[in-house]
């Protein structure tokens, strides 16, 4: 047996897991949870990357003695450095609304048409080519020599060595995903300096091993090595999808729902770059073929809003609302910012003449089913784009704890759904790290092990599948 500590950053919480693995057995414990506060200051929304930084700090003491040390997190977002290596501010945070309005600078000098054929990214208003051009001006810019992304920076801080690590950089729109190399061409017409970056380095690489001083902070003896691993969490979460054959779909749930494919290769079609498609790079050569919807950020805004009333009563009294009264489009850029999610989500419900959900309770169906229904959309346009069909959905991530989420996504996509496991990522990170120590083969030898250790649970399909058509086609009327 050997231990690893996973480093797992989520937007709203941050947690060291260690996992013990064997040659046929994988555990998995929390050694330290923390929250990850996002702070409004007055240039703008960052985040407390020195707070994060103390988080991981005393979850690795908590961890105690391990053989490795991975990292991975949310994407796009990155702190800049100066010469002497020193961080200049905060990193912003990804809705900050400094982005507004820029693709259309970025897309008059490479359409966008011409942009998706390089990178295969889909839109997104804060990705990280977006958030350079909209720096292009300040100070900061103008004074960093580093750019890295967040979990390459908390690396650093523990090793002193930097690298870029490359499914994290595929989310920058500076990746070309046939090369899996930074799209030169792209960067050279938008001004974007490449030499920011520090080098690309692989999953399972090295990437240093803990500095004496962060040694002595943790008790920990030295070496510890740090090993990249898929260090943006939907990387590590698909690694972990317990999938037996190639088949199936999965959605990463969370603040997010990423719903999609594993393929081998990009889709980088016209019609993919409308269906608002992203390919981005994961382990072993693969690409993950998905679409980023907008998940339990409605739920937990909404949560917030109401007072953090109980939130399996709140479930249970969902459940008994009647499905499909009225849905909202849940990849909709309208409720990416915070606050008032329950008024917008009432007044989209309005502007479309559908029933006005009012209590908690039928905001939350609403929500849930708007979820269910995008994932259903998601999942059957990937089939059609990448010509891929499936016969089952993964679901994996913190979204596997609500089974009304996960029935309802069965029920509309009319496909059994496997639930599990929760800790995807951190899972994801601890097989990354055990094939450095030649515990777990490939990515179907670290899936097989899942699918023996981890606990699962199956939803079938059930109700009139006719009833998620109409309620499809009136959002799309809408």
């Amino acid at each position: 047996m050997k231990s690893y500590a996973a480093v797992d950053l989520g937007a709203s919480s941050g947690r060291v897991m260690v996992g013990r693995v064997g040659p046929d057995s994988l555990e998995l414990s929390e050694a330290h949870r923390f929250p990850n506060r996002p702070v409004r200051v007055p240039e703008g929304l960052r985040w407390d990357v020195l707070a994060l930084y103390a988080g991981v700090l005393d979850g690795l003491r908590a961890a105690g003695q391990v053989d490795s040390v991975g990292i991975d997190s949310w994407a796009v977002d990155y702190g800049l450095l100066d010469a002497d290596g020193a961080l200049l501010g905060n990193p912003v945070h990804y809705r900050d609304s400094r982005t507004k309005g820029v693709a259309k600078k970025v897309w008059a000098t490479v359409p966008a048409a011409e942009l998706y054929a390089a990178t295969g990214l889909q839109y997104a208003p804060f990705n990280t080519l977006y958030q350079l051009t909209a720096a292009r001006e300040t100070a900061q810019l103008a004074y960093a020599k580093r750019l890295l992304l967040v979990p390459d920076l908390l690396s650093y801080w523990l090793t002193g060595r930097q690298g870029t690590e490359l499914t994290n950089a595929s989310t920058t729109q500076l990746i070309d995903p046939r090369t899996r190399d930074w799209s030169y061409d792209v960067a050279s017409r938008l001004g974007v300096d490449l030499g920011l970056f520090a080098p690309l380095r692989q999953p399972g690489d090295s990437a240093g091993v803990l500095r004496g001083e962060v040694l002595e902070e943790t008790g920990l003896s030295g070496p510890v090595p740090v090993t990249a691993v898929g260090s943006h969490d939907t990387a590590s979460a698909v690694a972990a999808v317990p999938a037996d054959g190639e088949r199936f779909a999965y959605i990463c749930t969370g603040t997010w729902s990423l719903a999609g494919l594993e393929l081998g290769a990009p889709v980088l079609t016209e019609e993919s770059r409308a269906a608002n498609f992203t390919n981005e790079l994961g382990l072993d050569g693969t690409v993950r073929y998905l679409r980023n919807i907008m998940g339990l950020w409605l739920l937990q805004e909404c949560v917030r809003a109401w007072g953090e009333p109980d939130l399996g009563a709140l479930l249970l009294d969902a459940s008994k609302v009647p499905a499909l009264r009225s849905v909202v489009d849940a990849g909709d850029a309208a409720f990416l910012a915070p606050g008032r999610m329950p008024e917008r989500i009432a007044e989209a419900c309005r502007a479309s003449g559908q029933p006005v959900p009012a209590s908690p309770a039928e905001i939350t169906r609403c929500i849930l089913d708007s979820l269910a229904l995008a994932h259903r959309r998601a999942i059957r346009d990937a089939e059609r784009l990448a010509d891929h069909p499936v016969d089952v959905v993964h679901v994996v991530g913190g979204g596997t704890r609500n089974a009304l989420l996960c029935q309802l996504t069965a029920d509309a996509c009319g496909l059994p759904v496997v639930a599990g496991p929760t800790e995807a990522a951190a899972l994801g990170n601890v097989l990354v790290q055990a094939r450095t120590h030649g515990l777990v083969g490939d990515l179907g030898d670290g899936r097989r092990l899942l699918i023996r250790t981890q606990p699962l649970t199956r939803y079938e399909p059930r109700g009139d599948a006719a009833r998620w058509s109409e309620a499809e086609a009136r959002l799309t009327r809408g």
